[in-house]
């Protein structure tokens, strides 16, 4: 678990500076410097947190790139451009953006099936999608996906990652397989031609990676980036020419910075990755504020959810401009950025600036990183990811439906396709809460003991039985209009007047309103009376505009439950119908 530390909150009401579209979002880096967090009193912590998130986020950016299907430089050029405009434009000032490992399983599909330029038109297509997410508002919506379908399919990357990650670990021959199960089972056969060398220097990796940051004295220094450092140079000096490396896998590292080039776009080429584009988008919003969020308690911060959507449109817009592919927030280089005193844009910035220092500069000894090092540390990502003890935790705790929902999305990831899982997953949690929520819609029969105070406050001692009373209690929607309709109809002695009771309804859809109708239209046809008491304005104001108020007359509707019943007595007793309390007004 992360370690959570307390900062000062800071609240800025301030107008912002800058509006896109003339939509009132304030950009990070303005906030911060309405917040005096860009001073120089912050500078030091800042590029310092910087340069040690841009130490992190070198063989984490390569590792995602590789794995995803593209040269590890992309990767880079991802952390870079992503990075600075995210810090510049996002809505989290202690956000860092760059390539992940949710991203990992999708773009590889995507680059299998419709190549590198397939995959740069999707992500700027994502890109575009994101930016109109933001402008619409719709960070809050998107962050309604339940717990177990993140968790869901979350875990089952992981698992995707992990064993994607075998081949280079233990030096497997390459195999073929189009699905998860496929690949899996080839892998299996041929894992006794595992290379001693590279299984050896990658346990090596990964012992690093997970027991050295555990020392105290080289706490502060990034697994990552010892596992790197080491291994490269056991590779180098030991001359363990069997093991694949960036050199042998991919010539290298370009020593400099990516040129500006437009991808080609053609109208059939958009209209085929369509889908893959909404995918990208959907993840990389769900991913960035989900970092957002976890940042958030981590620093006392409180994001902007909708400008953050706006940001990591553009950096997703970008990026592929400049070499690079899609990126989102990441959980743990932000973590990074907060434990080391990152409190605004500036170190999102710097470490950028270090990722473009280190190529320029120590590109040309990239060519020995070992593939197996990187596969190491994909190993320590998938394992997070895969979030085993609280996916364990879930399915012995949580609800039996939610363990059903988990299970069901973590198995149509691995198995079938990410996006696949994540909307069924969506749609059968919808389709459960819709069941509970209608479960909750009660139609009740009110009794003289329930009337009992109003009934003696007009001199009743009880209900006559030509008076029906039935109250409605929860949302009347299309899932709770068959209950309804039921209880109506199940009606055997029909009373002269019936008082529909609307106190306890929050909202009614068109089809609750449509059943309303029916049922008022076919008790009229029996000589029945409807009156109609309670409703909240939302209410009052759907009624009167689909013609309710209308069909049983103005003088039928009430705005509260005892003036009806006074009404509905008066009518029995054949005694006068003026009443002191008036409906509502005519419209």
């Amino acid at each position: 678990m992360m370690n959570h530390f307390t900062m000062h909150r800071i609240d800025v009401r301030s107008p912002p500076l800058f509006s896109l579209c003339g939509c009132n979002h304030m950009f990070a880096f303005y906030e911060s410097y309405k917040a005096g967090l860009l001073h120089p009193s912050h500078w030091l912590k800042n590029i310092s947190a910087g340069i040690i998130v841009g130490v992190v986020a070198l063989p984490l950016a390569m590792a995602f790139a590789i794995a995803s299907g593209v040269k590890p430089e992309q990767g880079l050029y991802t952390a870079i451009t992503a990075g600075i405009i995210v810090s510049l434009f996002g809505g989290s000032r202690i956000q860092i953006a760059g390539p992940t490992g949710a991203f990992i399983v999708l773009l590889s599909g995507i680059v299998h099936q419709h190549g590198i330029l397939g995959l740069q038109i999707a992500t700027m297509m994502a890109g575009v999608i994101l930016f109109l997410f933001g402008l619409l508002k719709l960070g809050s919506v998107i962050r309604f996906i339940p717990a177990p379908v993140i968790i869901g399919f979350t875990s089952g990357i992981g698992v995707i990652i992990w064993v994607g990650q075998w081949r280079e670990f233990f030096g497997l021959p390459s195999v073929s397989g189009e699905h998860f199960h496929q690949k899996l089972i080839a892998l299996l056969h041929v894992f006794p031609q595992l290379n001693w060398q590279t299984t050896g220097l990658a346990l090596f990796s990964l012992a690093i990676v997970i027991f050295l940051p555990k020392i105290p004295k080289v706490s502060r220094i990034p697994g990552p980036l010892m596992a790197l450092v080491a291994a490269t140079s056991l590779h180098y000096f030991a001359g363990l020419n069997e093991v694949r490396t960036i050199g042998t896998a991919f010539g290298g590292i370009p020593d400099g910075l990516p040129g500006f080039a437009l991808p080609h776009l053609s109208f059939s080429a958009m209209i085929e990755l369509i889908g893959p584009a909404f995918a990208i988008a959907m993840l990389g919003a769900i991913e960035s504020l989900l970092s957002a969020v976890v940042a958030d308690g981590m620093a006392g911060t409180r994001h902007n959810s909708n400008q953050e959507l706006m940001g990591q449109g553009l950096a997703n817009l970008i990026s592929p401009m400049f070499g690079g592919i899609a990126a989102t927030g990441a959980i743990a280089r932000t973590a990074t950025n907060i434990r080391n005193g990152g409190n605004s844009p500036l170190s999102g910035i710097v470490h950028a600036l270090t990722l473009i220092a280190i190529l320029l500069l120590l590109a040309p000894l990239a060519t020995h990183i070992p593939l197996a090092t990187l596969s190491a540390i994909l190993f320590v990502v998938a394992w997070n990811m895969s979030e085993v003890k609280h996916f364990i935790k879930l399915i012995k705790r949580a609800p039996l439906a939610d363990v059903c929902i988990l299970l069901v999305t973590f198995t149509l990831t691995v198995f079938t396709d990410l996006v696949v899982a994540v909307n069924i997953g969506v749609i059968i949690s919808v389709i459960h809460f819709v069941k509970r929520m209608a479960s909750s819609v009660e139609v009740k029969a009110s009794t003289t003991d329930d009337l009992s105070d109003p009934l003696r406050e007009y001199g009743q001692n009880q209900l006559p039985k030509e008076i029906a009373v039935y109250a409605l209690e929860g949302p009347f929607f299309f899932a709770a209009a068959d209950s309804f309709d039921k209880v109506m109809s199940s009606i055997q002695d029909l009373p002269t007047l019936l008082i529909i009771r609307l106190k306890w309804v929050p909202f009614m859809d068109i089809t609750g309103l449509q059943a309303l109708e029916d049922m008022i239209q076919s008790f009229r046809q029996k000589g029945v009376t409807i009156i109609i008491s309670g409703a909240n304005a939302r209410v009052d104001y759907k009624l009167r505009r689909a013609g309710i108020i209308s069909l049983i007359g103005q003088e039928h509707y009430f705005r509260e439950f005892n003036p009806a019943l006074q009404y509905a007595l008066n009518q029995y007793s054949n005694a006068d119908h003026d009443i002191t309390t008036q409906p509502y007004p005519a419209t």
